[in-house]
């Protein structure tokens, strides 16, 4: 619906002929539809060892003697003089003021909106419609209260009839269920077939500076919201470049340019992915513990997927599990400084968050890292036994190694720091394991989708779509297909989870969610990670380097 009324609004990864294609799936992987709540925050912690061929399983019986490989990733385009050079005239202390009197314009508007409607179809929609471009703006943090109330009062209303105007349903809809309120049960077919619609598969960041632009163009729009909108992008790209100066910084202490140069140097895109999860301001703390995360889980990646010798990638999984600076005695001299960076940062953050909310925390941070780098030696293994697992056996895994339950639980973990985070919060991060496996698998599929391919031609283990032409005889494109139908069977059950919301934390559900949106805008037109000159390198300027331009400034 929207995609229409927008052409200009880059499409997702998914095409929208596949929207509800999870419908009309013949085969669904027994794993995809046997998950239970019971079984799933134990599989975090599952060793990922299970070598077992199938039937449908092949392997090399002589596979090709071990070399030492090279992936030839690209240098980095943004070097520390670069990021160093970012810099803006808007800033929370020159434009404080004019923020406040544009927030508390809109907020008025909002409220005289809501409490002057009186259940009509042309006055609710006007509401819903302006809270609807509040959130595609990137501004609907400052309003959550007034937001609530507005809602409230349209469902209370809606209760004393009903409405024909699907325009205003498509719109209440995705912002009902996001704040936790009931719908009426007369509505529930039409919001089951707004689940999937693709607006809600955008990255917030990238979708507010898209929509930036349309709603200048609207001849109905709210001029004061407009302005805000803008002022808030560039107040926040303010933020960010703070952020990525200091991340700088910390990179270049470490200089893995030098001692890992078998690895993608990709600060700045990795910013991207902390940048996707949790976006707002406030949570500046949580984007760069997230940034150090993504930047140590590359470099381990790169180790274990093409860098590493096998029995030096056992040793690394074995020193992991023992957690202590005695184990990186026994390791290769270039796995050292991965494994030295690894474990001070685990331990940094366990010590904050002790510090400030009394928790240890470290044996969660611990479970994690061992069972990703399980999941890669598992990856390693298929790859020097020449062994290509059926499409089963590499999910079971794969969710664990495109990292996203670790990213989710270093998330939640930084997020907390000072202030929810509680013996009893952390107990129910369990409850959402099963938002987070979804959200994982999304990450993993839309991974494989766009960078697959390059992995093919230089040699790496298979991956989604080779795993699945090999086991059912298809082509390239059949295999495509249908990795592109798991990905829209994925979207359905995250959002069967992120409704909820009497017992998942909001917070999962808001990261999950956005976690994958980020995979599938990263990896939506190939590999915007190892390659990065293209689209990313774009977006990147967009979302941080270039303010946009306010006219007529108060």
């Amino acid at each position: 619906m929207f995609s229409s009324l927008y052409p200009s609004l880059p499409l997702v990864l998914v095409s929208p002929s596949f929207v509800t294609s999870y419908q009309r799936l013949i085969h669904i992987p027994t794993a995809l539809q046997h998950r239970t709540r019971g079984k799933q925050f134990a599989s975090f912690i599952v060793s990922r060892n299970r070598m077992t061929s199938s039937p449908s399983s092949t392997e090399i019986s002589n596979p090709p003697a071990p070399q030492r490989r090279l992936a030839q990733y690209h240098p980095t385009i943004w070097d520390d003089k670069l990021i160093d050079s970012f810099t803006t005239h808007y800033t929370y202390e020159l434009h404080a003021t004019r923020l406040e009197s544009l927030k508390q314009n809109v907020a008025e508007t909002l409220l005289a909106a809501s409490t002057s409607n009186k259940g009509g179809s042309a006055s609710t929609c006007s509401v819903l419609k302006l809270i609807d471009s509040m959130q595609r703006l990137g501004v609907a943090y400052h309003f959550e209260q007034e937001t609530d109330a507005a809602l409230l009062s349209l469902v209370s209303s809606s209760t004393h009839g009903t409405t024909d105007d699907l325009h205003t349903v498509a719109l209440q809809f995705p912002d009902t269920k996001r704040h936790g309120i009931s719908i009426a049960q007369l509505l529930k077919q039409i919001v089951e077939q707004s689940l999937e619609t693709p607006l809600r598969w955008r990255m917030p960041r990238i979708e507010a500076r898209n929509f930036i632009d349309i709603y200048e163009r609207d001849n109905s729009k709210n001029l004061a919201l407009l302005e805000l909108a803008k002022l808030d992008y560039n107040l926040v790209q303010s933020v960010y470049q703070m952020e990525i100066k200091e991340l700088s910084r910390w990179w270049r202490d470490l200089d893995f340019k030098n001692k890992a140069s078998f690895s993608r140097d990709r600060l700045m895109e990795n910013y991207l992915w902390a940048m996707g999860i949790n976006y707002e301001p406030r949570f500046s703390e949580c984007r760069i513990g997230l940034t150090k995360f993504v930047c140590i889980l590359t470099i381990i990646d790169d180790m274990y997927d093409v860098y590493g010798f096998l029995d030096e990638l056992e040793h690394y999984t074995h020193a992991v599990c023992r957690w202590n600076m005695e184990a990186k005695e026994e390791l290769p001299e270039y796995m050292k400084p991965v494994y030295a960076a690894m474990l001070k940062f685990g331990n940094e953050l366990a010590d904050k968050v002790f510090k400030n909310n009394g928790l240890d925390v470290l044996p969660y941070i611990k479970k994690e890292w061992v069972s990703l780098c399980k999941s890669y030696l598992v990856e390693a293994r298929w790859f020097y036994r020449g062994y290509t697992p059926t499409l089963q056996e590499y999910l079971d895994n794969a969710w664990t190694s495109v990292g996203g339950p670790g990213a989710l639980l270093h998330a939640y973990l930084l997020q907390g720091l000072g202030s929810h985070l509680t013996k009893t919060s952390l107990e129910s991060f369990k409850h959402g394991s099963e938002m987070v496996y979804w959200s994982s698998l999304m990450t993993r599929l839309s991974d494989d989708l766009g960078t697959s391919k390059a992995e093919s031609e230089r040699g790496d283990v298979a991956k989604a779509v080779e795993c699945y032409m090999e086991e059912k005889g298809t082509s390239e494109e059949e295999a495509q297909h249908y990795i592109n139908d798991l990905i829209c069977y994925s979207w359905k059950k995250m959002n069967e989870e992120s409704a909820k919301t009497s017992w998942i934390p909001k917070s999962i559900v808001k990261m999950s969610l956005n976690m994958a949106r980020t995979a599938l805008s990263i990896f939506q037109h190939g590999d915007g990670i190892g390659t990065s000159i293209g689209v990313t390198k774009h977006r990147l300027i967009s979302l941080i380097a270039s303010p946009i331009a306010i006219f007529h400034e108060h």
